[in-house]
C-alpha cells in the first residue's frame, strides 16, 4: 500500500469511528471534567491524541471525563483544561 492509500485510509477509519460515537456534549446533565481520567479512562480527543482511552496518565489536566454536571470540583477536578 503506497502513502497516498495509507493517508486515505487512515483518514476514513478516524472518520468513522467519530461518526459511530454518540454525541458527548449532547447531556446537558453533563460536564466535562478535566483532570480526573484515569490512564486509559479518557472520554474524547485531546491532549495530542484522537480517541477516547488514550490517556497515558493518571489524572491529567488536559484529559477529560463527561460527570454529573456541578460534581466536577467535588472530584478535585477543573471545568477547563490546565
Amino acid at each position: 500500500m503506497d502513502s497516498k492509500h495509507l493517508i486515505l485510509a487512515s483518514a476514513m477509519t478516524a472518520v468513522l469511528a467519530l461518526a459511530a460515537q454518540p454525541s458527548l456534549a449532547a447531556d446537558p446533565s453533563k460536564e466535562k471534567c478535566f483532570g480526573v481520567a484515569k490512564a486509559g479512562g479518557n472520554d474524547c480527543a485531546a491532549n495530542g491524541h484522537s480517541c477516547a482511552g488514550m490517556a497515558k496518565a493518571d489524572r491529567d489536566g488536559k484529559e477529560w471525563k463527561l460527570v454529573a454536571k456541578g460534581t466536577c470540583l467535588n472530584l478535585q477536578g477543573s471545568l477547563s483544561p490546565r
